[in-house]
């Protein structure tokens, strides 16, 4: 180890390529961004901020092999006995993917945990960048990673969204509900049934039905208390449960 060998790593062939790779990343990370603001609008789980960091991921994984030259510090060939780096990385890719994989958790219409996972399989492809000797990027792309996590959910805040809330109700024996009536109550209180999002299930001469009530707009819908109240209010239903869904 000498410290022309640790000079290499900061060459200007290397900081360029360094320069290029992040200027990738930016223009991954914001379309990225635009995708994942369609799902966020319209209350889905998966929004801006796992979107983002996925597809700028993806894009580091996907420029580092083009520039092979320039792994290493400039001296792949000292490391020319090496197992093959492409095989390590996909071997780590995979790895994280099921870690990822263990954070993510369903319950009922509610998923949790997508950009949890996201963000751990964006860290392995910083380590990824630190392996190969693309420090700049590196540290690039943990800025912007970063800064999607802490950033984004203000930002989406201020954008015109869709809550979303999950609905059960429960039925009293021999109650027959009708769809176009309960999507006509839906809309005078703001809201809209998402399509394919009803289940309907019968046992003991009783219905249950799930859905999804979608929001208008960012200020439309009922609140949870108020739909609570007239629940609670109407003859026909046994029991309910209401949530907030990111579906």
């Amino acid at each position: 180890m000498t410290f022309d060998l640790l000079l290499s790593y900061w060459s200007r062939g290397e900081v360029a390529t360094n320069g290029l790779i992040l200027l990738n990343l930016l223009g991954a990370l914001l379309l990225g961004l635009l995708v994942g603001y369609e799902r966020a609008y319209h209350g889905r789980a998966a929004g801006m901020r796992t979107y983002g960091l996925v597809c700028m991921a993806s894009a580091a994984l996907t420029i580092i092999g083009g520039y092979p030259d320039f792994w290493f510090g400039g001296h792949g060939n000292t490391f020319a006995g090496m197992t093959d780096p492409t095989r390590i990385i996909q071997g780590v890719v995979t790895g994280i993917g099921f870690l990822g994989a263990g954070v993510i958790m369903r319950e009922g219409f509610n998923i949790s945990g997508l950009t949890t996972a996201a963000s751990i399989w964006a860290s392995s492809v910083i380590g990824i960048l630190v392996g190969v000797g693309f420090y700049l990027a590196a540290i690039g792309l943990a800025v912007m990673c970063m800064l999607v996590m802490i950033m984004m959910s203000k930002v989406e805040s201020f954008l015109p969204s869709r809550h979303a809330v999950a609905i059960t109700m429960r039925f009293k024996p021999d109650y027959l509900p009708r769809e176009e009536v309960l999507r006509r109550i839906a809309l005078e209180r703001g809201y809209e049934i998402a399509g394919g999002s009803l289940t309907i299930r019968g046992q003991e001469g009783m219905q249950e039905w799930r859905f999804v009530a979608l929001a208008l707009s960012k200020h439309s819908g009922t609140r949870l208390s108020e739909l609570a109240r007239e629940l609670s209010l109407f003859e026909g239903i046994d029991s309910f449960n209401l949530s907030h869904a990111r579906n």
